[in-house]
């Protein structure tokens, strides 16, 4: 099991620079993980709520849904310009640009279609059932990090999974009498299945940014961690401009707009909001995965999505069967498994740092 207090970057040979989170205090790099899993549970709560929000008061384009998740990313370059100039390189080479550009276009192409299966399945699902299936992705994510980034399984992680997935096979076996209304049971069955293809793409996405970091950029500042977010988000915005465009949707826009019953007003900043929303959640994603590690960042995220139900319920009223409930506990108890084994993993550090004193 990874020691979450220890940088996710390794050398490739040996070198006199001292990473950056090496330097920081128990208490400061506390602070720094409790920050970004603020930024990923508020963010990615918020940009559900209203993304539901966005659909359930007219919005229909799958496309603009798609968009908006990617489409706030000039405001991360606030905090990128505020960090860029204090970073130094300390003597590590810069990737070849063509290596850069192929990542950066790969990765957003993949992240925009990641987008699609998740603005699907939030159409044709309610807000709690979305954000319960979506959080398998914890299960999928210990596969992609065992495979791809050496990540261990112990038998606390393998009973997160276990139960983590055992949530999500209630509520695809539960009736569909939740669905929102209009959504015919094949629709309902299509917006399960997108949703959990979704999670294990965004999954792997997670593994293969680990494995970006450590492999090809080997600068370890946040500020590399934003390039890297802006960089992909560019190309995401990009992919889902084209699909708006060629699929036509960008015509009924206006009539949207026009129709949206809780006004034009609210149409616009629904979308400026969620948009932020996705953006504040992206800096907390990947200043996990810089900080600590993709699966940690994965299932603080699957907190946020077994929270969201919660928030449905108190804020739209959202339908709460006896099967949501026990799928909710069940993912409660499978974030418990994951973060009690880093509370043993950071005993077990601490002891060592005793007795090596």
């Amino acid at each position: 099991m990874l020691d979450i207090r220890e940088p996710i970057l390794a050398k490739d040979g040996p070198s006199t620079y001292q990473h950056p989170l090496c330097r920081l205090k128990r208490s400061q790099w506390w602070i720094l993980v409790v920050l970004n899993i603020i930024f990923l549970i508020v963010g990615q709560a918020a940009a559900v709520l209203l993304g539901w929000f966005y659909y359930n008061k007219g919005g229909n384009s799958k496309w603009m849904a798609t968009l908006v998740q990617s489409a706030g990313f000039p405001i991360l370059l606030v905090p990128y310009f505020f960090l860029h100039p204090s970073d130094e390189s300390h003597g590590l080479p810069t990737p070849p640009i063509l290596t850069l550009s192929a990542i950066y276009s790969i990765t957003g192409a993949l992240v925009a279609g990641d987008n699609m299966l998740y603005s699907i399945a939030l159409l044709y699902l309610s807000a709690s059932t979305y954000s319960l299936i979506c959080a398998t992705q914890l299960a999928f994510n210990a596969i992609f990090s065992f495979f791809i980034n050496g990540q261990k399984f112990t038998a606390l992680i393998l009973n997160s999974v276990i139960i983590l997935s055992l949530s999500a096979a209630l509520l695809a076996l539960n009736d569909d009498s939740d669905k929102p209304s209009g959504i015919s049971s094949g629709k309902y069955i299509i917006g399960i299945l997108t949703a959990i293809a979704a999670s294990a793409l965004y999954s792997l996405l997670l593994s293969l940014m680990q494995l970006t970091f450590e492999k090809v950029l080997k600068k370890e500042t946040f500020s590399v961690v934003l390039e890297l977010q802006i960089y992909i988000a560019v190309v995401a915005t990009c992919v889902a401009i084209v699909g708006l465009f060629a699929s036509g949707e960008w015509r009924t826009l206006r009539g949207e707009m026009n129709n949206f019953t809780s006004g034009e007003l609210s149409y616009v900043m629904t979308l400026v909001w969620t948009a932020v929303a996705w953006q504040v959640c992206s800096v907390g994603v990947a200043g996990l995965i810089f900080v600590v590690s993709s699966l940690f960042s994965n299932v603080i995220s699957t907190l946020s999505l077994a929270v969201t139900p919660i928030a449905s319920l108190i804020i739209f009223h959202d339908k709460m069967n006896g099967v949501k409930i026990i799928a909710m506990l069940l993912a409660f108890c499978g974030f418990a498994n994951y973060i009690y084994q880093n509370y043993l993993d950071d005993l077990k550090t601490r002891k060592n740092e005793s007795d090596d004193d």
